[in-house]
């Protein structure tokens, strides 16, 4: 299809998602327009955001559909599906644990996922606090669970670390600087090191 064609498609008059008529979609690209706009590109992207966003809760719904409709044949779909098995289960299970009237459009399918686990109404009153304050999956899942490093600290661990002569002589150097004993100034920079990988 040619460009021109693209800009002259209709927009969809029904409210339901679809793609800037600016823009082509196949299986495996995007198409735009030479002639697209800063406004109209982005527009673009923050439709294909929601359609992927959505597209999770659609394949929930259609697994858990086809669970209770086709039991018979519903392994060979999933193997149609080309996505992995154990995502789509994941998928299905948050779609069951959320009706479509409790599911917020303002928050992306991994917040509910985070949620997923707790009762219904911890799981709202989370997804309000998300919500109101705008946090990311990332953050309300920090939020939920305690830090892996507060969690660390009350189960100490004996490790053994074999170190090369000039190593040592800089770590004691590092220590003394800080004021700390080499033992102590260790254990600050590897739990230092995890909590910036963990959290």
């Amino acid at each position: 299809m040619a460009l021109s064609e693209i800009r002259n498609r209709p927009q969809n008059p029904n409210g339901r998602l679809s793609i800037d008529h600016e823009a082509l979609t196949t299986r495996t690209s995007l198409r735009l327009s030479e002639q697209l706009s800063i406004d109209s590109w982005g527009r673009v992207g923050r439709q294909i955001s929601l359609i992927h966003n959505s597209s999770t809760w659609w394949l929930g719904d259609w697994l858990i559909y086809g669970e209770s409709k086709y039991p018979d044949r519903y392994r060979r779909a999933l193997a149609d599906s080309f996505l992995d098995y154990q995502t789509l289960r994941n998928y299905a299970w948050v779609a069951r644990r959320f009706t479509a009237n409790r599911r917020r459009s303002n928050l992306s399918f991994q917040h509910h996922a985070e949620v997923a686990s707790l009762e219904a109404a911890e799981q709202d009153r989370w997804l309000d606090i998300a919500e109101s304050n705008g946090w990311s999956k990332s953050r309300l899942r920090r939020e939920l669970r305690p830090p892996v490093c507060a969690i660390a600290r009350n189960h100490p661990v004996q490790l053994k670390i074999e170190i090369e002569g000039d190593q040592r002589l800089r770590w004691e150097k590092a220590a003394a600087e800080a004021k700390s004993d080499l033992m102590e100034w260790i254990a600050a920079m590897l739990d230092a090191a995890a909590c910036m990988v963990l959290d």
